[in-house]
């Protein structure tokens, strides 16, 4: 079981999670919980025991130089760490790799720690392989366990069905707990899949704070995404059939998102743009 250690009392805690492995093509997912946790100096507070979910010859540990001599062992687990943020509220941080076994224990246990903290929402974050051009905004899809949260975010809902991973089944067990759950993926353009995929990330980072209503430092985010576009382009004008592919993915994009220019989405991000000027 999870032992939380110097843990205050936490004020009006949402927890943000993202799980290393299928939910995190990119690892675009895990990017916006690492970015979290150093922007918020966040400080680690608990970890799950990796003997109960983890086989370790799938999911080897690693061997880490500590300066320059000392060689430690970095088991693969799930990590919690706490922030309080700017505005006094406080954000736990679930970070982990999506487990080989025992899938409802785990869950089981993450849901007993949210209750634990008194949280009372829960922002899951994934990313996924898409038919998705690298050249348009990166598109983030959600569901949530309130149908009015939906409307509200203006998310585009997931029609998805079929193979899960571990971020379907804890939303899926939050729900079942009664807490607050938003999901939230990013489409990863499947002809670019190798990590990092930095644009993914900040997309993923903005609806984060449209769901949390707080600014986040971006940091370098914003740069990284560019020189990754910069650099996707140079490697499709070296291959003609990639180029003509990104294309006809571009006009089916746009085509698609026409009707949707206008109305809502030009409202949250004017509404962002403002809360980024004068984020008190």
């Amino acid at each position: 079981m999870v032992e939380l250690e110097s843990v205050p009392e936490l004020v009006d805690p949402v927890v943000v999670a993202a799980f290393e492995g299928w939910n995190d093509a990119g690892e675009a997912a895990s990017g916006v919980v690492r970015h979290l946790a150093e922007n918020w100096d966040a400080v680690p507070v608990a970890e799950l025991d990796p003997d109960e979910y983890y086989d370790f010859q799938v999911t080897r540990p690693l061997v880490e130089m500590t300066d320059g001599e000392t060689r430690g062992i970095v088991w693969p687990t799930t990590r919690i760490s706490w922030a309080r943020l700017p505005t006094g509220r406080d954000v736990v941080l679930v970070h982990g790799i999506e487990p080989n076994m025992r899938w409802r224990s785990f869950c089981r246990e993450i849901v007993g720690l949210v209750l634990e903290l008194g949280a009372r929402r829960v922002i899951l974050c994934g990313a996924l392989l898409a038919d998705a051009p690298h050249t348009r905004p990166v598109p983030v899809t959600g569901a949530a366990s309130d149908v009015g949260l939906v409307t509200t975010l203006n998310l585009e809902p997931t029609r998805y069905e079929g193979p899960t991973g571990i971020l379907g089944v804890l939303q899926d067990a939050c729900a079942k707990a009664d807490l607050e759950t938003v999901s939230l993926w990013a489409a990863v353009p499947h002809y670019v899949a190798q990590p990092p995929s930095p644009k993914a990330t900040l997309a993923l980072l903005r609806r984060v704070e449209d769901v949390l209503d707080v600014t986040v430092p971006l940091g370098e985010l914003p740069e990284e995404a560019r020189a990754w576009e910069h650099g996707v382009n140079e490697l499709a004008e070296e291959d003609t059939e990639v180029a003509d592919y990104v294309r006809t993915l571009e006009e089916q994009k746009d085509a698609a998102d026409l009707p949707e220019a206008t109305g809502d989405a030009i409202a949250r991000d004017f509404e962002r743009y403002l809360r980024r000027r004068d984020p008190g």
